[in-house]
């Protein structure tokens, strides 16, 4: 699919109020993946919680860690759960923060970070490409294009996906079907659906 012409911002709703048509425009890509696995998702106006949500089923993640936006240097998630447990958490609540607060008023493309899971260090580049006006009668959120598989949960980050892919990659490997059996079978890095993504993206109500 072709990449989508967005429009501005500016020719839909004065700067600082969105209008009630609008959709953003992301694209997702995570962070020192060769070739890189990515998303372009449109979603509506919302809590940061809710992009974070669609973020998650877009990619193809389970919400199964922590996580949290890096955004101009601050920090925006969910501060109970952020909190280092004295106190120290100095989170913006992402509950409290909508996506029209934090892209440029302007519709320039604006970029920012997303980390999930801080064990294995899942770093993503969220790009916001603009605004458009929703379609008629089209949903949202969805999916409207992206590549390659979104590794397993708990697969090491980067590095452990990298040899993850090599044993799988090698017949001989003694690794090959402990692998396939930890996926439950066959798991192909390039492989993406983003009617599925979409799916799964509205049929689920985020948190």
């Amino acid at each position: 699919m072709a990449r989508k012409k967005i429009a501005r911002r500016g020719k839909h709703a004065p700067a600082g109020k969105v209008a009630s048509n609008t959709i953003y425009q992301f694209k997702i890509t995570l962070i020192g993946s060769k070739p890189p696995i990515w998303r372009r998702i449109e979603v509506e106006d919302g809590p940061l919680d809710n992009l974070h949500g669609h973020i998650q089923r877009a990619m193809g993640w389970t919400n199964s860690h922590l996580h949290q936006f890096d955004i101009g240097g601050e920090q925006y998630g969910e501060p109970e759960l952020l909190d280092d447990g004295f106190g120290g958490s100095e989170c913006h609540d992402s509950l409290e923060t909508t996506i029209g607060e934090i892209v440029p008023k302007n519709g320039k493309p604006f970029r920012f970070k997303y980390e999930y899971d801080f064990g294995d260090g899942w770093e993503h580049e969220i790009l916001f490409e603009g605004c458009c006006d929703r379609e008629a009668n089209a949903r949202y959120p969805r999916c409207v294009e992206g590549k390659r598989a979104c590794p397993p949960e708990d697969v090491g980050g980067l590095w452990g996906y990298q040899d993850f892919l090599e044993a799988l990659a090698d017949p001989k490997s003694p690794q090959r079907a402990e692998m396939l059996e930890w996926v439950g079978g066959e798991f192909d890095p390039e492989a993406f659906d983003p009617a599925a993504a979409t799916k799964a993206m509205q049929r689920a109500t985020p948190n």
